[in-house]
């Protein structure tokens, strides 16, 4: 009575996550009045009521926001054990090295702390193969969560360590990175409330769980896009201090006198039984 297949849960959370049943039955590729009969079933071998149906449309119930969230959950956990197994054997990369970690990185973020991290890895005896996955600014929990990544680098207070276990290597303040023509790029140092209010030159907006804080400011898809906006006048940033490494001639960076300190962690699953990630994380730990 209380198992759950992925199935389900896959059919279950397409509904909860578009409110529509036709929205839900084509992104599952699938017709609609079999994706309705699911989701009834579902209900009664559970015993709750999981969505409110009427004419305005379809809502989650306090159940169906409880399975939503857990059914996530378990789904990124079966993701991430076939991602994980397949690396294992070596199967997601035929005639390569079965010893491999993957490593989620913010791109260009603690460029100096990661080269160090690979070179001393490196050495190691029976160090594993380490494939080196970019990432955008708050997705490498994501990664972790659902297996493309065993290990990452994570930078509080940007991301969330919850849920794994991590180990701090660095702390660092940050910076505002503007056109270098800008006046306030003449600056010596500038406050946080300097570069958040500038009208010609709206704030950057990331993307955080998928969607955009709201501002004037553009949205941001990635690291060249954005070097290549502040580049021409049209946004700053905020970024660590290590950014440095991948300023362009066209880029000015200040220090922020105001900001918080920046923390790189090296973070991993909390279930994570891998030799060869305890072996990195000893590496990461005496840098």
């Amino acid at each position: 009575m209380d198992a759950l297949e992925t199935r389900e849960l896959r059919y279950f959370i397409a509904v909860a996550e578009e409110l529509h049943f036709g929205r839900a039955a084509e992104r599952l590729g699938m017709a609609q009045p079999p994706l309705s009969r699911a989701i009834q079933q579902l209900e009664r071998r559970l015993g709750v009521r999981l969505l409110e149906r009427d004419r305005r449309g379809v809502a989650l119930t306090g159940a169906g926001e409880t399975l939503l969230h857990e059914g996530r959950a378990a789904l990124d956990a079966t993701t991430a054990a076939a991602r994980r197994t397949r690396r294992a054997g070596g199967a997601d990369n035929p005639g390569g090295p079965r010893n491999r970690l993957v490593l989620a990185v913010k791109a260009a973020a603690s460029h100096e702390l990661l080269q160090k991290l690979l070179d001393t890895y490196a050495a190691e005896p029976d160090a594993a193969e380490i494939e080196v996955l970019p990432s955008g600014t708050c997705e490498q929990g994501e990664m972790l969560r659902d297996g493309r990544a065993d290990v990452a680098l994570m930078h509080a207070p940007f991301n969330s360590l919850a849920g794994f276990d991590s180990e701090e290597l660095m702390t660092e303040g940050q910076i505002a990175i503007l056109p270098a023509g800008h006046p306030l790029a003449a600056h010596r140092t500038l406050s946080l409330s300097d570069v958040t209010d500038i009208p010609d030159l709206p704030l950057a907006r990331w993307s955080r769980d998928g969607s955009y804080p709201p501002g004037p400011g553009p949205e941001i898809h990635d690291q060249t896009q954005l070097a290549q906006l502040i580049a021409l006048g049209r946004t700053v940033a905020v970024f660590p201090e290590s950014a440095r490494a991948w300023l362009w001639a066209e880029h000015t960076a200040v220090p922020l006198t105001d900001a918080p300190p920046v923390v790189t962690h090296i973070a991993w699953p909390a279930h994570s039984r891998s030799l060869a990630l305890a072996g990195l994380i000893r590496t990461a730990t005496r840098l």
